[in-house]
């Protein structure tokens, strides 16, 4: 767990909304935001979740925190979340942070036209329409921060995750889009590309332990990322006043990974 005085409240005053917040890397960042001081609130499609990911955060660090209950693939659920949570904040969103998504195998031939398309309400137009709704509260207070999750696998290509691949691939182009057009209101946009021990990660290489080993081999860290340790206090950097000046950027957070790829190979049916 990250203490206080690691991140010597750099967010103290700060509002936050992470979806997807209750579990793996957004619930890493979530619990590092609100270890540096912010008041967050966790969208996430099961609304119990939500809820006891944001009762720890309050007990844990004393700082507000509120569940919501979304599906970001619906767009009117999209708006209302972001209203919601300016609601919540006392009229304020600082930072944003849209993490929620989600992959599935398959070869390139097999996808359907509805398959890709659920990809990219799930991993991109949920993150355009968090943004396009965030903006004019940011850029009505002259601040903002938003952060979103790219992916590896679209950087680097994996097999049999195009939908996945093409999506993510599309969020960093928004992103730098929004970096370089949001910019002159005081609003920065990052990508981070994670690789850390999810749940399902942890579940898949504990039945693919020699996928794990290859995979590791190949990582110059030699160890997995922890989405608190590792993920979370990149975030509290560009969610910061000291991330003023970075934006349009995509952060590797990966032990170095992505330097010459990890070979990640799920199995798929022909």
């Amino acid at each position: 767990m990250i203490r206080e005085s690691q991140m010597e409240k750099l967010l103290q005053g700060r509002t936050a909304l992470i979806t997807g917040g209750g579990q793996g890397v957004g619930q890493g960042i979530a619990r590092a935001l609100a270890a540096a001081g912010a008041d967050v609130v966790i969208a996430q499609r099961r609304g119990e979740e939500a809820e006891r990911e944001a009762e720890w955060l309050r007990e844990t660090y004393g700082v507000r925190a509120f569940a919501q209950a979304v599906d970001v693939t619906q767009a009117e659920e999209v708006d209302r979340m972001v209203a919601t949570a300016v609601e919540q904040l006392g009229g304020r969103l600082d930072i944003l942070v849209n993490n929620a998504g989600g992959s599935f195998p398959k070869r390139f031939e097999n996808h359907s036209d509805e398959e890709m398309a659920a990809s990219f309400d799930l991993n991109y137009w949920s993150a355009f329409r968090a943004m396009r709704a965030a903006f004019p509260v940011m850029k009505a207070q002259g601040y903002g921060r938003v952060i979103n999750l790219g992916s590896l696998n679209g950087v680097n290509a994996h097999m049999f995750t195009v939908a996945y691949n093409a999506s993510k691939e599309a969020v960093r182009a928004l992103t730098r889009t929004a970096a370089v057009e949001w910019g002159p209101h005081g609003i920065t946009c990052n990508i981070i590309c994670p690789s850390a021990a999810s749940p399902q990660a942890k579940d898949y290489f504990a039945a693919n332990p020699e996928m794990m080993q290859t995979i590791l081999q190949q990582v110059p860290v030699g160890r997995f990322g922890d989405a608190a340790r590792d993920v979370g206090p990149v975030a509290v950097f560009l969610a910061s006043e000291g991330g003023g000046y970075t934006t349009g950027n995509s952060f590797f957070v990966d032990g170095g990974g992505h330097i010459n790829g990890v070979a990640w190979r799920p199995e798929v049916e022909d």
